[in-house]
């Protein structure tokens, strides 16, 4: 249909907003914005399924500004069409605890379904809700019950098709044949050092259609072949879809569009002028929108209103043909755990022989996976060696979307952004594998996840230099410590299989934030003392693993990992030379200062100042547990290639060696 003068000035506003926003803060990014308008526009009042007065609607379709710089654009969509953001709040963009920062944080209730602006990381975590949705589709949805039938819309960019994290989530999206997806490329040809030609000229579309996406390019301006696209895409079965638009960076402005100087400054108020007045726009008044355009985007409440009330017409009769199945997905959508689910998680006997915490992780999983439904990981390609595999659960796939076993492939950072996707979708538990080492190709998702307190679960192995014959590429020596950098990231490294199967009860309940479990390559002794306290104390972060077994207490070991136990046999050493020590295993720092003061005092009590930290990795960090007085061993360079033993030897991680630490900590 023509493009009326309304379409018109509904489009324009979405530019007015975008460069009045942005020249009101002194910063941003006017230019994406301006350019996407179009595409926007007939995305929100053509084909967006959702509800403005309840964005938590379960069949809401999902929208991601993957080029999350432009998120003057996504603000205001959502204030224009209903949601819980006033124009003060455009007003306030880029301002101390407003709704509007400078990148879209995630924030449901609000309408954002995701933190972005990290480049290609909504591209991935799209893909992650697509898998999630296929999920719950194939274990939910019932003939006459389509309670997930919904698309994933986002936004990319240039930037994003440079970034190799959109490579890997794009290479599985068309393995997986996700067609729920449909991303618009804002092909605008800028980047913020000038033209994308100095870099990037490799053919987009072509790239796409090698990895199985349906693909087409319209112009970006043109809302009738924007509109047609969509339809086309809906209609096409069976593969994820990319709609190149070929777009002009800060569109409408007289001298500004398709310059890089319009994508990341305020355009001027002089140019913002100059463009309201080549828009016909009605008034200089900065925000100005005019009363027909916000009607006509208000009208998504109604509309939305009606579509989920539809929907959940059709709930109620899911309810009464399938009851067990609609409390069960109201359970997982919850995110509540089922009752009794800890009963299923096992305890390792003491003479059951050495265990490498790996293992005793991967006996965890398959205990529990039956009790817990909604589980769902895999591995970067990893599974053998890090034990991430549920057996008898089949593997996710084209196929078989009822698979619980995902096959991330050597992705790790796609594997972390598309756990983080599915994780932000919901109904799912879900983790994911690799070797501790390749946490750094992975950590850009995990401290988003930390940022959106998503309860994502990572299974971290090889988590030391006790890797061995591998040498210093494949053994972690800063990574735990890089880990516990993170805010809102709990690490948790266990001692044995007793402390790993607490670490998992631990990580199951932990429903605000991402836990990292740190596991052995190697075997470790299955401890008699974590019999009975483990599942008590890795909850608390520390405990005393062992008294001193003499009348006093001179010095304090503290341990994490693979070190406790070594720690335990350095205590009977100190002991035939009438050395009191006390053992402390120290699985998790966070969980521990989360403690209560009291508990801490008797963990780590104020009046023994010979502390002794032992830990495989760099020391930096555990000076606030020794104090003062207190010494630390570990590793501040890289390891070596040799069998783990020799290197135990070598860097001074033996009891013998750590005794000898320990006594002469007391006579100094």
């Amino acid at each position: 249909m023509p493009k009326t003068t309304l379409d018109q000035n509904c489009i324009n506003a979405l530019r007015v907003l975008a460069m009045d926003g942005v020249q009101k803060a002194k910063s941003g990014h006017p230019g994406m914005p301006m350019g996407m308008a179009d595409v926007a526009y007939v995305l929100w009042t053509r084909h967006l399924k959702h509800n403005p007065r309840n964005p938590r609607w379960p069949n809401r379709d999902r929208f991601i500004l993957s080029a999350g710089h432009g998120s003057m654009l996504l603000y205001s969509l959502l204030h224009l069409t209903g949601y819980p953001i006033a124009m003060e709040d455009l007003q306030q963009f880029r301002q101390w605890g407003s709704k509007t920062p400078g990148h879209p944080e995630y924030d449901l209730d609000l309408g954002v379904e995701t933190t972005t602006g990290p480049l290609g990381q909504g591209f991935a975590n799209g893909v992650g809700m697509a898998i999630a949705q296929k999920h719950l589709t194939a274990r939910f949805n019932r003939p006459d019950y389509a309670l997930f039938d919904h698309f994933i819309y986002a936004i990319v960019s240039d930037g994003e098709m440079m970034e190799g994290v959109s490579h890997e989530a794009a290479s599985l999206a068309g393995h997986l044949g996700l067609d729920s997806l449909i991303y618009f490329y804002d092909d605008n040809g800028i980047s913020i050092e000038g033209s994308t030609g100095i870099t990037f000229t490799e053919d987009v579309k072509a790239r796409f259609r090698a990895y199985g996406w349906h693909v087409q390019a319209v112009d970006g301006h043109d809302i009738d072949a924007i509109d047609a696209a969509i339809r086309a895409a809906k209609a096409v079965k069976g593969q994820p879809h990319l709609i190149a638009c070929k777009t002009t960076i800060a569109h409408g402005s007289p001298n500004m569009q398709g310059s890089a100087k319009a994508h990341g400054a305020p355009l001027g108020d002089e140019e913002i002028r100059l463009t309201k007045e080549a828009f016909g726009w009605p008034s200089q008044e900065p925000f100005f929108v005019p009363n027909d355009v916000i009607a006509h985007y208000r009208l998504a409440v109604p509309q939305g209103e009606r579509a989920e009330a539809k929907w959940r017409d059709m709930l109620t009769g899911y309810e009464s043909a399938y009851p067990q199945e609609a409390a069960e997905l109201q359970r997982v959508l919850k995110g509540e755990l089922p009752a009794g689910w800890e009963k299923a998680v096992p305890h390792f006997r003491p003479d059951g022989g050495a265990m490498a915490t790996r293992a005793a992780s991967g006996k965890v999983l398959n205990a529990i996976a039956s009790a817990l439904p909604e589980l769902l990981g895999g591995s970067a390609d990893l599974e053998p060696s890090n034990n991430t595999y549920l057996k008898g659960f089949g593997d996710f796939s084209r196929e078989n979307p009822l698979g619980r076993n995902f096959h991330f492939g050597v992705r790790e950072h796609a594997m972390g952004s598309l756990l983080n996707g599915m994780a932000l979708y919901g109904g799912l538990q879900v983790y994911g594998g690799t070797f501790m080492v390749f946490s750094d190709y992975a950590r850009p998702a995990v401290r988003l996840a930390a940022i959106m307190k998503l309860p994502v679960i990572y299974i971290f192995t090889h988590d030391s230099i006790y890797v061995g014959e591998d040498g210093p590429t494949h053994e972690p020596v800063e990574h735990v410590m890089s880990l516990r950098l993170i805010p809102g990231l709990t690490v948790i490294r266990p001692a044995d299989a007793n402390e790993t199967a607490a670490a998992w009860k631990v990580a199951l309940a932990h429903k605000h934030g991402p836990v990292a479990l740190a596991l052995t390559r190697q075997s470790l002794p299955i401890l008699e003392e974590t019999a009975t306290q483990a599942m008590q104390g890795v909850a608390r972060g520390a405990y005393v693993l062992s008294e001193s077994p003499l009348d006093r207490v001179d010095i304090i070991l503290i341990a994490a990992g693979s070190e406790v136990a070594d720690a335990l046999a350095a205590q009977k050493l100190l002991q035939e030379r009438r050395i009191g020590a006390r053992v402390v295993s120290m699985p998790s720092w966070e969980l521990f200062e989360q403690q209560p003061l009291f508990y801490k005092y008797t963990i780590l009590s104020p009046n023994v100042t010979r502390r002794l930290a032992i830990e495989a990795g760099v020391t930096l960090g555990w000076e606030r547990y020794v104090g003062s007085y207190g010494d630390i061993i570990g590793l501040n360079r890289f390891g070596a290639s040799a069998p783990y033993q020799r290197l135990k030897e070598e860097f001074g991680f033996t009891p013998a060696h750590i005794a000898e630490r320990a006594m002469k900590l007391m006579a100094e």
